[in-house]
């Protein structure tokens, strides 16, 4: 998938600005080596740095790391793979928001998060839990099958993990599980009705790979229109998040 890192922060910062509670449960401390695994443009990266670490930001997508680099050049950014990666130098945590949902091979993922900490290190993330937009995904895959679009009405996108599934997961590959939670957190899209159209644009483009751009505008105001009873509060639109946050320490 081809990133928009231009889209990404002028209309969906949400991601980063939603993480920047996540950074208290990593709480930092001043002189730990860290990970930002998923980086996107480095905010968060950024924000782990100034509080005292030495931190490294990594994302598959060129874009959103060169946009990182410009946006912050005094910080350490690279293109690297979640699921195959190593360091010399152990971290001290590894850090991840709204990154690993996006992960395929979780397997590849871990055994790499736990062989670049050290003894005792932690990982922890959010990430989107099982059942997030729901709501979204249900209407997206209705509007393409009634179009003829089969294939890509069933795309896995992402992987949305219930607590137990994915604590057990962790535990699989010599974690502890220290905290878990799955909660809901109904999120604000931009633009009033547009908002779903470019949600869908940024973050669910695979639903709509080898669509003309005519017929894509009107299966993006259909999916807008049957989501509108639940997401719709008054002009602002909200849409149906639930989150997985956990830390897990390196046994």
């Amino acid at each position: 998938m081809k990133w928009n890192a231009d889209l990404y922060d002028q209309k969906h910062a949400f991601v980063f600005q939603y993480g920047e509670d996540v950074l208290e449960l990593l709480n930092v401390k001043p002189g730990e080596h860290i990970l930002d695994l998923g980086c996107g443009t480095g905010h968060l990266t950024k924000l782990i740095q100034d509080k005292g670490a030495i931190v490294k930001g990594t994302d598959l997508s060129p874009d959103m790391i060169q946009q990182a680099k410009e946006k912050y050049p005094d910080v350490d950014f690279a293109v690297e793979d979640a699921v195959d990666f190593f360091a010399d130098d152990k971290y001290d945590a590894v850090f991840s928001n709204a990154a690993l949902h996006w992960v395929k091979d979780q397997n590849g993922m871990m055994r790499s998060v736990y062989n670049v900490l050290k003894h005792g290190g932690r990982f922890v993330a959010e990430m989107g839990g099982k059942g997030n937009v729901a709501k979204l995904v249900e209407a997206t895959q209705l509007v393409l099958h009634n179009h003829g679009y089969h294939v890509q009405a069933d795309t896995k996108v992402w992987f949305f993990p219930s607590t137990g599934e994915y604590a057990k997961m962790l535990e699989e590959h010599g974690f502890r599980v220290t905290f878990a939670a799955h909660y809901d957190r109904k999120t604000p899209l931009q633009d009033g009705d547009q908002g779903v159209a470019k949600w869908v644009t940024m973050f669910g483009a695979q639903f709509l790979e080898g669509i003309a751009e005519d017929e894509k505008e009107q299966i993006l105001k259909e999916i807008t229109d049957k989501l509108e009873p639940y997401y719709n509060e008054g002009g602002q639109w909200y849409a149906d998040y639930k989150r997985l946050r956990f830390v897990a320490v390196k046994e």
